[in-house]
Formats: C-alpha cells, structure tokens, sequence
C-alpha cells in the first residue's frame, strides 16, 4: 500500500464539508492498495447550458482525486502538496446518472508527484482522461 496517512472514507468526505467538492456532490466512496475512487453526479450543479456534464467539473473531480492522493503519501505533519498542473482530454459526453473517478500514480517522487486520473460513466465507458502534478512543499514552523 502507497498511503501513508490513515485516512479513511469518512475522513476524506468530512474534509470535503463545506467545499466546491461537497457542493458538486462529489463523494470518496473507495481506497485501494494504490488508487482512490469517487464519484459525482451529472445533475444541475455538474452541467454545461447543454445540459452535458461540464469539462469544468470533470476536472474539478480529477483534480480533488490526485491532490487527495497526493496528499495521503506525503507526512502531513511536515509536507504539504499543491497543485501546479492539470489537463483533462474530454473523450465523451454524460448527460445524466453518475460519473466515477479513479487515480493512480504515475509517479511519486521527492518533490512531485503525477497522477492519472480516468473518469468513466455508468456503463464503464471513457468519459474524461487527466493528468495532474502536485509539488510536494515543506509546511512552515
């Protein structure tokens, strides 16, 4: 297992009250041996005037997925990570049920950590590929 932090599910969605990531409805629902996975919702607060889920909130998804991860393998008491990074090639359209999205590392080094972040719709299917790079930063005394 990659994660150093004992974060657990209800951890990470406590973290997430008050947040844009409660407000889109985003929900961690799975912590595996070396990814995370969550979900949102396509409804009104994730889609675009066509009423297809938003590439904004896509991204947002993937981006909450990789600094969450980012963020359970570094020593929180002396590290912090944020995000300096981010593209998300939009592959098909949703325009209802739920999205889901699952990161994995494509490395975790030192000082930056990239992640791959694959969001599928209900049938399993590619709705949005993304990668993210964080920088790993000392907190401050």
């Amino acid at each position: 297992m990659i994660w150093k932090n004992d974060f657990n599910l209800e951890i990470l969605n406590g973290l997430s009250k008050n947040t844009m990531v409660e407000h889109l409805g985003i929900e961690f629902t799975k912590i595996g041996e070396n990814y995370i996975i969550a979900t949102m919702p396509v409804d009104n607060r994730t889609v675009q005037p066509m009423r297809l889920l938003h590439g904004g909130a896509s991204v947002t998804l993937a981006e909450t997925l990789g600094s969450v991860a980012s963020a359970m393998v570094v020593d929180y008491n002396k590290y912090h990570v944020v995000g300096i990074e981010i593209n998300a090639n939009h592959l098909k359209s949703a325009t209802s049920g739920m999205v889901t999205g699952r990161v994995e590392p494509v490395k975790i080094g030192g000082k930056l950590h990239i992640w791959n972040i694959e969001i599928r719709n209900e049938s399993g299917e590619l709705v949005c590929v993304s990668r993210l790079t964080t920088m790993v930063l000392p907190n401050k005394s």
